[in-house]
């Protein structure tokens, strides 16, 4: 047989993953590898090393020989640490036989329980600017995205009327996701309470991601399943990543009722089969021995908290005050730039990395996300940076 032609490969890609958007932040972090001296306020992780008994714990894992699979669910003794943690911190209690999932990392969470609640076309809403992934892992489960705005005069909560008013018969859920990535928002018990009223009206299910619970500044954290009547309908989504300082070790979870949690597993046996087995030791050791750590850590971020929104304010960029996580997301309409002008010349002409707005959702446009969790000094000296990029605007 001759073959006459080469076949173009990109029409074997499936229709659902030609709908998937690439990421905004990568395309950040790839022209990052590309100039030197460059701050990064772009990367949403800790600066700091993992604790060293977290370490230890994985390494001590290793070194006996505990190098197998796990559970589907994950270490028995991790979920029975994480009941008693979400116990002792919200008030809500899950079996740890058959109501916790440990995955690997709270994307992989994110991923499966879609999958394990979407049909073709169902709609799922969720607040608009939000996390990067939400709508690619929403098209991806071969469901609807529906985007609520939220808006800074408003602190950026999602509201139960503007829920509401895009409810449809095809409207399967809601995704809440607070402390918010970008904004930096969070939402008291009596919003949330809103949304849960909306949920129970409307028979709707709710995953609530909660990756971000404690980097709380102000006030103190609601879990969404806390709330009367929320625990059967919901998904709660956490992680070691950001409390702990953890990226690399991949290790988040699921907590949830039993059909559900059932559901999730049966994705998560077929695509992972179980996270990662040094990973789980180190959960562990993470519970066990991390408070301490937290506290500092978080300490430290408020600090960082308050120079950066101080310092966009001084140079003239409106910036809501962030509640949680470690993210600033200034108004950056003054400049006469999108977001996405604005990041790229900021980074080729001052050497100095934000995220344009507009990788989270339309909502998102006019402002840019810059991470905090970087070194005090470095914030300085981009800060410095920026205001003279700012000043040429004028």
């Amino acid at each position: 047989m001759t073959l006459t032609s080469a076949p173009n490969s990109s029409r074997f890609v499936s229709h659902r993953m030609q709908a998937v958007p690439p990421s905004g932040i990568r395309k950040f972090f790839d022209l990052l590898s590309t100039i030197e001296d460059v701050i990064s306020l772009g990367v949403g992780e800790p600066d700091y090393v993992t604790p060293a008994p977290i370490r230890r714990a994985a390494i001590a894992s290793i070194e006996r020989g505990d190098t197998h699979y796990t559970s589907n669910y994950g270490l028995p003794e991790l979920r029975e640490r994480l009941s008693d943690h979400l116990f002792r911190l919200y008030g809500v209690r899950y079996d740890p036989r058959n109501e916790i999932v440990i995955t690997s990392g709270s994307s992989e969470a994110l991923d499966i329980a879609l999958r394990a609640i979407l049909d073709p076309g169902d709609e799922l809403l969720c607040a608009d600017p939000s996390y990067v992934a939400y709508l690619p892992a929403t098209l991806m489960a071969g469901g609807s995205f529906v985007p609520v705005p939220t808006y800074a005069s408003n602190d950026f909560r999602l509201l139960a009327g503007d829920v509401e008013a895009v409810i449809t018969p095809r409207t399967k859920a809601i995704l809440v996701g607070y402390p918010a990535n970008p904004t930096g928002a969070t939402m008291g018990r009596e919003d949330l309470g809103a949304i849960a009223e909306v949920a129970a009206k409307h028979d709707l299910a709710v995953i609530s991601d909660e990756i971000y619970d404690r980097l709380t500044y102000d006030g103190v954290h609601t879990c969404f399943a806390s709330l009367p009547g929320m625990q059967e309908r919901t998904i709660l989504m956490g992680g070691f990543s950001k409390a702990y300082a953890m990226t690399g070790w991949r290790l988040g979870w699921i907590a949830a009722p039993g059909p559900l949690a059932e559901a999730v597993m049966k994705v998560h046996q077929y695509v992972m089969m179980s996270a990662p087995t040094a990973a789980q030791y180190a959960g562990i050791a993470a519970i066990d021995q991390g408070e301490a750590f937290i506290a500092e850590m978080v300490a430290e971020y408020d600090r960082r908290r308050r120079l950066i929104v101080d310092g966009f304010r001084a140079v003239g960029l409106p910036t809501f005050e962030p509640r949680g996580a470690f993210y600033a997301f200034p108004d950056i309409t003054a400049t006469g730039l999108d977001s996405v002008a604005f990041s790229e010349r900021l980074l080729s002409e001052e050497r100095v990395a934000v995220v344009p707005g507009s990788a989270f959702g339309a909502g998102g446009e006019g402002h840019v996300r810059a991470c905090y969790a970087s070194a005090y000094e470095d914030i300085e000296r981009a800060l410095e940076r920026i205001g003279r990029f700012v000043q040429r605007r004028r």
